[in-house]
């Protein structure tokens, strides 16, 4: 079965080994120690496997509790119905999280473009539509232009 060093699964994944450490520590991955000393991680097919699911989850934008609970309930030999059900849970309420926030953001860019439009039509009605421009002082700074 192959092994994989943690500099293997870096590149592969696109990830920092700092990160692959933090997602040991956090109990998501059991890399064997070998070597001189036990120094060197040695990940097996599951941790690459794990790894691959925790970073999904991430995308997804699950908490490492999320997804340590769901990695976990697939490493059980357990029945996958209680699984998937747990899984659609998870993803039903992050969906609604995010809706939610969806929602948030359009109605900003809403009042967003509406600032906007304001600004302009306020520049259209102004005498002098020409932007002013600002003259630089000796010592670099900016200085507004003189009148």
């Amino acid at each position: 079965m192959p092994t994989y060093s943690i500099g293997e699964l870096a590149r592969e994944f696109e990830i920092t080994p700092r990160t692959i450490r933090f997602y040991e520590d956090q109990g998501l991955l059991s890399p064997r120690r070998v070597g001189a000393g036990a120094r060197q991680r040695s990940y097996s097919h599951r941790d690459r496997t794990r790894l691959k699911l925790t970073l999904r989850g991430k995308r997804l934008g699950l908490s490492l509790s999320e997804i340590r609970d769901l990695i976990d309930m697939y490493d059980s030999s357990a029945d996958t119905a209680p699984q998937l059900t747990r899984f659609l849970e998870v993803l039903d309420r992050h969906r609604s999280l995010l809706e939610s926030q969806l929602r948030d953001l359009n109605e900003t860019l809403a009042e967003i473009r509406a600032h906007e439009d304001r600004a302009r039509e306020l520049l259209a009605q102004a005498p002098d539509r020409r932007p002013r421009t600002t003259r630089k002082s000796r010592a670099g700074v900016a200085r507004p232009p003189s009148r």
